[in-house]
């Protein structure tokens, strides 16, 4: 083709493309995909008038994509949908979006009315703090190009979440900002060099002079006007046009009258001006909303940080062990059994485990936990976590959505999108509030004007400023956004919205025993030695007989033995759910549950054992043909920090509860040693369901605390539940937290920090209301400037914002 520019975005067409679309008959060359795919979209809906009559060539998808949202079907294709939506069922669809021009809670509660009333979608869930939106839709009856045209036609941008893209516009926002801002605070000064003249003439300043520093200060304010106060106006008017109230609205209304009024007055060379107090509460204004976005994204910094821990390239070894040169490849390349090289400083890029090297893992930001974890051959490394000391060859087993990073952030991302009750509470308020205070407004200057027209327009003026409920509307998502930030720094991540304000006013924390309480890895206790063995030697024996063998107590006996290389197996027996028997340096032995064990030599166990045998943990007997050699007492241990916690909580005034499947002497043990009067043993998982029922009848605000395999049901019943963060476990748990470094001080920990959180948001909550309690009757009377109704109201907000940021630097000892 000869055309050598776009016909639809006017920019080159590269050499090698060739994207032709027929426009009113004639074939038109087209720069990139996103062009056809618009241009195509224009014409199927007979709109190609459209490129006769246009006067301005729109903004290309090359460029900035997507800017035309209205036809942008390339949303709709399957290959481009993959990175961002999820297929749910046959045509339920799940996509994660960005918001680009959300300014205030009000926005978020637009864009979910809004796009929830669409048919077809299921639900939409917006954070304010990050921006981000989850929205399910039917696939067969609406499309998502629908969605995001309906998104458009409020005023608003919707892009697939990228990380980098997000970084982007986070960053265009506070550069322009930073603009706003600054014009705002220059014109504020320069006007108020214009006006401090006028006020302290006291009326000895001639007309001709007075005229010309009205003039000058209206030149300086019209940029403030119209272009730092322009994304109040631009959002107040598309909140009337859809006949909804939001806080720009008053806001508008506000410097918009006062700013009229003042043109008015110069115009006539008579009555006030305001154009000082225009320009200084729209500084203050700009000023307080830039401080609460700062603080926003720097509270999203953990969410953001998790993101970006997988590198993009891994050093994959392809023929290991027989070839160990490693080749870089891209992450999103690995597949399950590849291995990796990774060197010292290195980001582990994907879920595995160690086969060869040894070393030290950072994992403070996925487990919370600071110190390094030692890692050797067979033992688990997590993508994101750094390599510290030495060379590692790991083998890959998750890769991709399957790692428990990805679970991770997949979790914080459901936790974010999710508004708690006090949050929708709060959010519903300020709607109305706004509305009410319309309504003051409008009495306010109607009575004013009766008693004193000269007074009436700045008064009304300041109602409106004063009282917008901003900091209301701020007040529990960015306290609540900054705990769950600060929570996940603990190693305590949140799941569910509601989460923190639960945990906080919990009454009875309700714990498993196995993985919870204890690590849930088997041990050695005890050895009694019933023969003429010594201790070693049953061990050894003991390890060899159970070499074999991946169960857990098998494990606790090899672990625990010296080792013994004269003692090999031979000719081994497995009796599922018995024990082992083989020979050993030609004699014959049998290790396991005790009768099986004993009927190799038709013998009986000595009286000492039975002690041993009636204590209710796991007992091992090993026996050859003469008769019984030893009994191994296998158990679990108790986390180091579960005294701690338990003693804690006590002190509190929590009630604690212990529900497990164990025996009732094992359980009795356990409560003993952790101070626990409460205790349920015996217990099935519909057992502990219904003991928790029970509790919550009587009035009880239940935390369960398990580790998410056999406990799911509980969990799900409990008001609020903490699940143990294993990796297989993580990615499907439902509950409210995942205790991810598996430290029951970090829970201790976020027990604490949650309820601060709460006090914090109490706190917020009565500043709200007692400030708008005090400033609007002082405006109504007429002691509020507009200038001071601006400084109050950016510092209301600003002060929930500085409140809320102490919950991350709380300290629990």
């Amino acid at each position: 083709m000869s055309q050598a520019s776009c016909y639809h975005c006017g920019l080159p067409i590269p050499d090698d493309v060739d994207l032709p679309v027929v426009i009113n008959g004639e074939t038109k060359a087209m720069c990139c995909y996103g062009c056809q795919a618009v241009a195509q979209s224009i014409v199927e809906n007979g709109l190609a008038d459209y490129y006769r009559s246009r006067d301005a060539l729109p903004e290309s998808p090359r460029e900035a994509m997507p800017a035309i949202l209205e036809q942008m079907a390339l949303y709709d294709h399957a290959e481009f949908q993959k990175s961002f939506v999820k297929a749910l069922g046959e045509n339920e669809r799940e996509a994660s979006l960005l918001l680009e021009g959300i300014t205030c809670a009000a926005c978020i509660w637009l864009n979910e009315q809004h796009i929830g009333k669409l048919p077809g979608v299921i639900a939409v869930d917006i954070n304010y703090a990050s921006r981000r939106a989850r929205v399910r839709w039917d696939e067969s009856r609406i499309k998502l190009s629908d969605i995001l045209r309906a998104v458009a036609a409020i005023g608003y941008r919707a892009y697939p979440y990228d990380a980098a893209k997000n970084e982007e516009i986070s960053r265009n926002e506070r550069r322009g900002a930073m603009w706003r801002l600054w014009v705002a605070g220059f014109g504020m000064m320069q006007v108020m060099m214009y006006a401090y003249p006028v006020y302290i003439a006291d009326g000895d300043m001639s007309a001709d002079i007075e005229s010309l520093m009205r003039w000058a200060s209206l030149i300086l304010t019209i940029p403030v006007v119209f272009y730092s106060s322009a994304p109040f106006f631009r959002n107040a008017w598309r909140d009337l046009k859809l006949k909804r109230v939001g806080m720009d609205v008053p806001v508008a209304l506000g410097v918009g009258l006062a700013f009229a009024a003042s043109c008015w007055a110069t115009f006539i060379q008579g009555g006030e001006v305001y154009f000082d107090s225009v320009t200084m509460f729209v500084f203050f204004l700009l000023g307080g909303r830039y401080l609460e976005m700062t603080a926003r994204q720097k509270a999203l910094s953990v969410t953001e940080a998790l993101t970006k821990l997988l590198p993009a390239f891994a050093q994959k070894i392809v023929n290991f062990p027989a070839d160990r040169e490693a080749t870089q490849v891209v992450v999103a390349d690995l597949r399950v059994g590849d291995h990796v090289l990774v060197r010292p400083g290195d980001i582990v890029p994907a879920d595995g485990r160690v086969v060869e090297g040894i070393s030290c893992a950072n994992e403070a930001l996925l487990t919370g936990e600071s110190l390094p974890v030692p890692k050797r051959p067979g033992d688990p490394v997590t993508g994101g976590s750094v390599n510290a000391e030495s060379p590692l060859v790991v083998r890959v087993e998750q890769v991709g959505e399957g790692t428990r990073l990805s679970a991770i952030i997949d979790l914080m991302e459901r936790a974010s999108l999710e508004k708690p009750r006090i949050v929708e509470i709060a959010d519903r308020i300020a709607t109305y509030f706004v509305a009410a205070l319309l309504v003051v407004a409008i009495l306010t200057a109607f009575g004013w004007y009766l008693v004193e027209p000269s007074r009436a327009l700045w008064i009304t003026v300041s109602v409106l400023v004063v009282t917008c409920p901003c900091a209301l509307a701020l007040a529990t998502p960015i306290a609540l956004t900054v705990a769950a930030g600060s929570l996940a720094r603990d190693g305590l991540l949140v799941t569910r919205g509601h989460a923190i304000e639960t945990l906080a006013r919990a009454t009875h924390f309700v714990f498993d025993k196995t993985g919870t309480l204890t690590t849930g890895q088997m041990h050695l206790q005890d050895i009694l030695v019933l023969g003429e063995m010594s201790r070693e030697d049953c061990l050894n024996l003991a390890a060899a007989l159970e070499q074999a063998s991946e169960h857990p107590l098998a494990m606790a006996l090899r672990h625990a033995a010296p080792g013994d290389a004269r003692w090999q197996a031979m000719d081994s027996i497995s009796e599922p759910g018995q024990g082992i028997e083989a020979l050993i340096d030609g004699r014959r032995y049998r290790i396991g549950r005790p009768a099986y064990a004993l009927a190799i030599s038709n013998g009986a166990l000595p009286a000492v054992a039975s002690d041993w045998l009636e204590s209710g943990d796991t007992v091992v007997l090993l026996a050859d043909e003469q008769g019984a050699l030893a009994l191994f007492r296998i158990g679990d241990q108790l986390r180091p920090e579960a005294r701690k916690l338990v003693g804690d909580l006590r002190r509190g005034g929590r009630q604690v509860v212990l529900l497990t499947g164990d025996a009732p002497a094992v359980a009795a043990r356990v409560a003993t040693e952790l101070g626990i009067d409460d205790v349920r043993a015996g217990m099935t998982p519909a057992g502990k369901h219904a003991a928790v029922t029970e509790l919550q009848a009587a009035g009880a605000i239940v935390a369960m605390i398990g580790d998410g395999v056999n406990d799911a049901p509980v969990l799900a019943q409990a008001q609020v539940s903490v699940a143990m963060g294993s990796g297989a476990q993580l990615a499907r748990t439902q509950s409210d937290f995942v205790l991810l470094s598996e430290n029951l001080g970090h829970l201790h920990k976020g027990l604490g920090r949650a309820g601060f959180a709460l006090v914090v948001i109490r706190q917020n909550l009565w500043w709200s209301f007692a400030y708008n309690v005090v400033a609007l009757p002082a405006a109504i009377a007429g002691y509020v400037t507009p200038w001071m109704a601006g400084i109050g109201m950016s510092l209301s907000s600003l002060l929930v914002v500085v409140n809320s940021l102490r919950i991350q630097r709380l300290e629990n000892d």
